[in-house]
């Protein structure tokens, strides 16, 4: 009986390191992660980082000049709760 209570209290840890580790906060997001998070496509998250209507930044990625749009995980629940920001006219 002790045998198979450790062994269940062994399984709810992993499991409970395993949720863990899937929910870790980062502190900045790219494009993709947004978009999964919110549930909609990259290049709407890219548009959306384009027009100005969330908060985002450019980072160097890869080779080149190449650079991608990162989004603060702040903003990210910003987003959630508020929506996004008026669009800007350019």
């Amino acid at each position: 009986m002790y045998e198979l209570i450790l062994q269940k209290l062994e399984q709810i840890e992993l499991q409970l390191v395993a949720l863990v580790d899937e929910k870790q906060v980062q502190e900045w997001y790219d494009t993709k992660t947004v978009a999964e998070m919110l549930d909609r496509s990259s290049y709407s998250v890219r548009e959306w980082c384009r027009l100005g209507r969330v908060r985002a930044t450019k980072r160097a990625c890869g080779r080149g000049s190449a650079k991608e749009w990162m989004i603060s995980h702040d903003e990210v629940q910003r987003i959630k709760s508020e929506g996004l920001l008026s669009r800007e006219v350019v």
